[in-house]
């Protein structure tokens, strides 16, 4: 009899599985499955920190009506928070192969309308913007991403070093495979299972942004819990056992986002990423560069400004730090460095 049960759940599980894949094949994928099961964990966490606040805390119903600026912007923040958390789940990283076919799609397109400029594919902090009018894109041999890319290296270097050996495309500098989603990204920070995709070049100022608002909802959120907890309301033993364990989960959770904050924020201010900060002895073009020199590193402002505020190129790519370039960056604060702020400009 338990055998014939156990069949039949199975079978049920097994038809109802089926009918879900066929009206949504992305749950056929495990790693998307599991992605989503993250997303639904996580929206759920946050409508039960705020579902439980306001369903048992009638004081701050009241407290509502009298001050309705106060929890409307509370909603503001819990709604924004979450907006940022989709919208950078599904902000591209800059996948190499995108970034590819927009550079070849840019040669076709310039030799098709027979433009030429005269503009060179390096800007004066080093680094090589992709447009739809470079010149030296083009070559009689070479494709426009082929082009690049050398540009981007010292010469004398092999195509070996460059090339990805899972996907087989070129790489430029700062770029990783990711074995989750399969495709090298652009400034390759890490793979985050919780947003289901990769921190690159294309959505970190977004993920810092996510971050952020997190951790203050997080602020908010427990000092409405302390509020309700400190409150003269008679309340049942089980009501203060639920507040003090989403307490102590939430001050976990806070404890872990501003750690998470504080780091991310180092990095976009010396323009590193997380896998150049914990790999560095094994990445080639940082074996030789001291620990405490940041060869990417342009000035806390203009990594900031670069990283958030500079959307004019569609990616941004950093040719290989020379040895002049690290000596100059090796070099110790004098007076007049800090006088001048070299750390910001």
């Amino acid at each position: 009899m338990g055998a014939c049960c156990g069949n039949l759940l199975r079978d049920t599980w097994g038809r109802f599985s089926d009918r879900c894949v066929r009206f949504m094949p992305c749950l056929s994928d495990p790693a998307r499955r599991s992605t989503l099961c993250l997303k639904i964990v996580l929206l759920t966490l946050h409508v039960v920190y705020a579902g439980v606040l306001f369903g048992l805390d009638s004081e701050l119903i009241e407290n509502a009506r009298q001050v309705p600026w106060y929890i409307a912007i509370y909603y503001l923040l819990f709604i924004v928070t979450l907006v940022q958390y989709f919208v950078t789940s599904v902000s591209p990283p800059g996948y190499i192969l995108d970034v590819m076919r927009t550079v070849n799609e840019a040669g076709a397109l310039h030799n098709s309308t027979s433009v030429a400029s005269k503009q060179p594919a390096s800007s004066k902090n080093g680094s090589a913007v992709i447009t739809i009018d470079r010149s030296h894109l083009l070559g009689p041999s070479a494709t426009p991403w082929a082009k690049l890319v050398m540009d981007l290296y010292p010469h004398g270097s092999s195509v070996r070093t460059w090339t990805c050996t899972y996907c087989q495309s070129l790489q430029p500098p700062r770029t990783k495979h990711c074995h989750d989603c399969d495709k090298c990204v652009l400034e390759f920070d890490h793979h985050c299972v919780w947003l289901g995709t990769c921190i690159g070049q294309g959505n970190h100022c977004r993920f810092w942004w996510y971050i952020c608002e997190e951790t203050a909802l997080s602020i908010w959120t427990g000092i409405l819990y302390i509020q309700f907890l400190k409150s003269s309301i008679s309340k049942a033993w089980w009501v203060y056992a639920i507040m003090i364990l989403l307490l102590a989960m939430l001050s976990f959770f806070f404890i872990f986002l501003f750690l998470l904050l504080l780091f991310h924020s180092y990095l976009i201010l010396t323009n590193q990423t997380t896998y150049e900060l914990v790999r560095r002895r094994r990445i080639p073009y940082l074996r030789g560069v001291p620990e405490r020199v940041f060869p990417f590193s342009k000035g806390a402002c203009r990594n900031l400004y670069y990283s958030c505020c500079d959307r004019s190129n569609i990616y941004r790519m950093e040719h290989t730090p020379t040895h002049q370039e690290i000596e100059e960056k090796s070099k110790p604060y004098t007076c007049s460095d800090v006088m001048r702020c070299r750390c910001c400009c």
